[in-house]
């Protein structure tokens, strides 16, 4: 499927640390959407992933699915319906938890000012978080594919970082 199939609102989920800022800041690039991190609204600036009142988040993600057009990345699935109610595309990652564990480790050790970052924030290795993507990600893996198999939109499933890796070169996205 070509990435135009997609139309002008495309939401973007997967596992912690599977690519998907990275891929909303490209397709963003390439299309000319607005790149949409929902872990920028969902924590408070210059904290260490301090999380913001969850009204004040519904409010800022309800502001952004509301725009003509963005690539909106994150899962927070508690304010996912509205969001596939204006999506007009969907792309589910799905990278292995040892690819995850990977790139959490890579981002904490050696990547500032990363791309879906928090603005003033600093990653560390936190225990909870790699508890996180090693075991609750698995339970969320069954969830998004039942989720997936339900989605009525134009949708892309992409199972590795090689599958990926295809297709930012197939529809020309550079990283």
């Amino acid at each position: 499927m070509r990435l135009d199939a997609l139309g002008p609102r495309i939401c973007i989920m997967g596992p912690s640390n599977s690519g998907k800022s990275t891929l909303a800041n490209a397709i963003g690039a390439a299309r000319g959407l607005a790149p949409v991190h929902l872990d920028q609204l969902y924590h408070l600036p210059n904290t260490d992933w301090e999380p913001r009142p969850g009204d004040e988040f519904i409010a800022l993600h309800d502001q952004a699915i509301a725009g003509a057009s963005w690539v909106m990345e994150g899962n927070y699935t508690r304010c996912l319906p509205q969001r596939l109610e204006r999506a007009t595309g969907f792309i589910l990652l799905d990278t292995s938890t040892a690819t995850s564990l990977v790139r959490y480790l890579r981002r904490c050790w050696f990547e500032r000012n990363r791309i879906g970052g928090l603005d003033g924030g600093k990653d560390s290795v936190k225990w909870e978080m790699l508890h996180y993507i090693a075991a609750t990600t698995r339970d969320n893996r069954k969830r998004y594919d039942e989720m997936f198999d339900g989605i009525k939109l134009p949708k892309i499933r992409l199972g590795s970082a090689r599958e990926i890796g295809n297709f930012y070169r197939l529809q020309g996205l550079g990283r």
